[in-house]
């Protein structure tokens, strides 16, 4: 993709975000909702293996509740996203130690304002997804972390999670019982594309996507000299939800959530 085309569709991505935060945010509320709780910030804090201390760096912080959920640990945290409507609504959540910038990701040189050599770990969640292109990130992120620092991302796993997905339940008679088998079924996933979909439902308008297969994903960081250090696959660990089906705590086979861990060489 040429970059006039990506610089193009990243302002178009957080033109959305402008227009969905204050929704968002009264669905996340100060401590994340259910995804959050149960599989994005457990993920994200194993992989970081947070000691105290640490200054960690936060990528697409929304309305920041990954960052307070760091400061109520007594970490200090830079927090940064690209809409302003979300960190205005951050900001209304008041805490100490952290500091709420806005940047875009995609442009390094609002990164490297940040500060060379000052973090000891960075994070982004659920943000590459929502991500026009993630080599501006990757390339001159470890000038802002120091030696043996570490970067970790948890996204919607792109083995299972595309704009093809489909959930399927099938009913089966075994040895004389009726059983449900969840699954899911997936006809696109080698080629990278981009779509526009709904995160929640009842949000304003519909944020675009970027599906990118594991391959192309590892690429990048390879690209930029990243090797992965950790990985981990979730699943909502329950309990199923029989009111509603097609929820994803019925789906405890597959994993909706991937997180990994980089650091350089």
């Amino acid at each position: 993709m040429k970059s006039s085309e990506w610089e193009s569709l990243n302002e178009d991505t957080r033109q959305h975000w402008e227009i969905n935060a204050a929704f968002w945010d009264n669905r996340m509320g100060s401590e994340g909702n259910r995804t959050a709780r149960l599989l994005v910030f457990p993920t994200a804090e194993k992989l970081l293996a947070l000691q105290g201390g640490e200054h960690i760096l936060e990528i697409a912080c929304g309305n920041g509740t990954f960052a307070r959920r760091l400061a109520v640990q007594g970490f200090t945290v830079t927090a940064t996203d690209y809409s302003q409507a979300f960190i205005e609504l951050a900001r209304g959540y008041p805490f100490e130690n952290i500091n709420y910038q806005i940047v875009d990701a995609t442009q390094p040189e609002q990164l490297l304002a940040l500060g060379e050599s000052r973090f000891e770990a960075a994070v982004c969640n659920m943000a590459f997804m929502d991500m026009a292109a993630i080599e501006p990130l990757l390339e001159p992120l470890p000038r802002l972390l120091k030696p043996h620092a570490r970067f970790v991302f948890t996204i919607m796993h792109p083995c299972f999670n595309s704009v093809d997905m489909v959930r399927r339940i099938d009913e089966h008679d075994r040895d004389g019982a009726i059983v449900l088998d969840y699954s899911v079924q997936i006809s696109h996933y080698q080629t990278p594309r981009t779509w526009l979909g709904t995160g929640i439902n009842g949000q304003p308008e519909p944020h675009r996507y970027f599906h990118r297969p594991i391959q192309s994903l590892l690429a990048a960081c390879f690209q930029a000299g990243w090797v992965v250090d950790g990985w981990e696959e979730g699943s909502y660990p329950g309990p199923e939800n029989p009111d509603d089906v097609f929820d994803w705590t019925n789906f405890s086979e597959i994993p909706f959530l991937l997180g990994v861990r980089l650091r350089r060489l």
